[in-house]
């Protein structure tokens, strides 16, 4: 995984963890949704660079 994809996917979830507060400090529960959906793709696409590294040590 390249170290951009890296820093990208961190800050989505960084990103989404601070929706999820400010959602769940205002009581905007859509908001709060949308942080941990965030948060999800962040995990995702971490996953999918993991997938990809361990084929390219193959």
């Amino acid at each position: 995984m390249g170290l951009d994809d890296k820093i990208g996917n961190a800050a989505e979830k960084l990103g989404g963890k601070g929706k999820e507060a400010t959602g769940d400090a205002t009581g905007d529960n859509e908001l709060k949704a949308e942080g941990k959906g965030d948060q999800a793709k962040g995990d995702l696409k971490q996953a999918g660079e993991k997938v990809k590294d361990a084929f390219k040590k193959d």
